[in-house]
């Protein structure tokens, strides 16, 4: 597949959305760079959505500018932004064929029959749907629908394409199939994608970065990587995951990094934990339940309170001197089997994988 001819950059300044006294969106400031994957994640009327809509042109702002590559678009019309768009439900037309689904947006455009052909073929293959192009959408499974949906959004090789929970109606195994067709398409494509999902993992897994909201109020943007090891606030850090919390008092900065105290014990934090506060974060994966204190950096006694079989891990949760609870999983074939509920073992985690909160 030939490489989208520009990719755009979008910035999004000062963005606000209201309904009435409702405020959907506040004061929404973005740059999606070119090429980049960009997915905007958050609960259910978190403003994810309605910022979408903005961008695509379908809803006007209240408030705020919105540029590409530097050219103010705030008003422009939809239909003259030159945006891909892939629905939650499709949107196809159910009287076309899978080749006149994805020649429409060609056709609109005015382009030629031979180079509406050649790129309508073009994209069949692309997508893997070859032998299905003279079938209707209702003779397609929900994942060739997406695949047609798809083809038609990037047939006309948009500078961005948008992208609203394409995959909310997909099984769990097909999910993971057109993930990683999607992550193949744009990196085949260079197109800048802009995707909203609900799943955290899904936007951990595709993402070159991710952009969390909240009540209309964009929490974080960063790296995958970097907003699930270092979230910006306790609402991220709870949004992406499990996550222990912890109490901490006495923190000061030793010169090699932080010290304070938990549940009675001294705690070291790396001299980038962050900035000092009253709690410390971390995940269940990077804590360790073992019999004896242990070289772990640091190490708590706690009370097992319960486990659950989940296959090849092992789930617990546990509860610290001082009632705080704690969650961590250990392989399955490595728990040992007197870690049952009321013994009481340490929990221990390395320095650099706690942060303050």
């Amino acid at each position: 597949m030939q490489t989208a001819t520009r990719a755009a950059e979008l910035s999004a300044q000062g963005i606000g959305k209201t309904y009435g006294d409702f405020k959907a969106l506040h004061d929404v400031s973005l740059t999606i760079g070119r090429g980049e994957f960009l997915t905007l994640l958050g609960p259910s009327g978190s403003g994810k959505t309605t910022f979408l809509m903005i961008l695509a042109g379908f809803i006007q702002a209240n408030s705020g500018t919105l540029t590409r590559d530097g050219i103010d678009i705030t008003r422009l019309p939809a239909e003259k932004r030159g945006f891909g768009m892939v629905f939650q439900g499709y949107a196809l037309f159910p009287h076309m064929s899978v080749e006149k689904n994805i020649a429409f947006p060609l056709q609109v455009q005015g382009r030629s029959a031979s180079e509406i052909k050649a790129r309508v073929d073009q994209m069949i293959d692309t997508v893997g749907l070859r032998g299905h192009e003279k079938k209707r959408p209702a003779d397609l499974s929900g994942g060739q629908q997406q695949r047609v949906a798809l083809a038609r959004a990037l047939a006309f090789e948009p500078s961005v394409l948008l992208l609203d929970e394409p995959f909310s109606a997909l099984d769990k195994n097909l999910r993971g199939s057109m993930q990683e067709e999607m992550r193949r398409l744009h990196r085949e494509t260079g197109t800048t994608f802009v995707f909203v999902t609900h799943d955290q993992s899904e936007a951990l897994a595709l993402s070159t970065r991710v952009a969390i909201f909240n009540h209309g109020q964009l929490q974080q943007v960063a790296a995958p990587r970097e907003i699930y090891d270092r979230p910006a606030n306790r609402f991220v850090a709870e949004f992406l995951g499990d996550i222990n919390i912890l109490p901490v008092t006495d923190a000061i900065f030793s010169g090699d990094g932080y010290v304070a105290r938990c549940s009675g014990e001294i705690v070291r934090l790396a001299p980038d934990a962050g900035a000092l506060s009253n709690t410390i974060a971390v995940r269940p994966e990077y804590i360790a339940l073992t019999q004896a204190r242990g070289g772990h950096g640091n190490a708590l006694p706690v009370t097992l309170t319960s486990s659950t079989y989940l296959g090849g891990v092992t789930r617990f949760s546990a509860v610290t001197a001082d009632g705080a609870a704690l969650v961590a999983e250990l392989p399955t074939h490595l728990t040992p089997a007197d870690f049952v509920p009321g013994a009481r073992v340490f929990a221990g985690w390395p320095e650099e994988r706690g942060y303050f909160l």
